[in-house]
């Protein structure tokens, strides 16, 4: 029976716009999976070290009947098509996918930390994520609409209709 979960997508390099429309294709066309569902495409800052390029972030919505270790491989692929490299934590890349939620689970094992961790911290996965679904409840954690009462959005700029056509041409 599918479940539904909910993929974070961020990119700082090489055409960042591009990367996360080009990673909700290949969401699209993962087995067993629908995509239901995209938020709108946010600037944020880097958190991470060093000086890095602001970050475009969004959200996926999917239906999946994948199990959470095959949905991780899926998106690690992905990744690797996208030439993402693990050179440091927190440091740029050209596409990073984290699984934010699986239906209700809580899931704490070597590979995977479900609903994912510093999830509440983050505006860039907060807003984007609630914009999908507003009466969302993060298991451990509570209600978005509560989470997000104590969220701000310092930093964090939705894209502009105008700003998503031009990285298009």
């Amino acid at each position: 029976m599918p479940v539904i979960s909910f993929i974070g997508l961020g990119s700082n390099l090489e055409n960042p716009q591009q990367q996360v429309s080009t990673a909700f294709k290949a969401l699209s066309a993962l087995p067993q999976t629908k995509l239901e569902a995209q938020s709108a495409l946010y600037r944020s800052k880097a958190v991470g070290p060093g000086k890095q390029p602001d970050y475009i972030n969004a959200v996926a919505k999917l239906s999946t009947s994948l199990n959470p270790e095959q949905l991780l491989c899926e998106l690690q692929a992905i990744e690797q098509q996208h030439h993402r490299l693990r050179l440091e934590r927190w440091g740029p890349r050209t596409l990073d996918l984290a699984i934010l939620t699986y239906g209700k689970q809580v899931i704490n094992s070597e590979n995977l930390c479900i609903p994912h961790p510093g999830i509440t911290e983050r505006n860039f996965v907060l807003y984007p994520l609630a914009e999908l679904d507003s009466e969302l409840y993060l298991p451990g954690f509570g209600p978005i609409k509560e989470l997000l009462a104590k969220t701000d959005r310092e930093g964090l700029a939705q894209l502009t209709p105008e700003e998503n056509a031009a990285d298009e041409n």
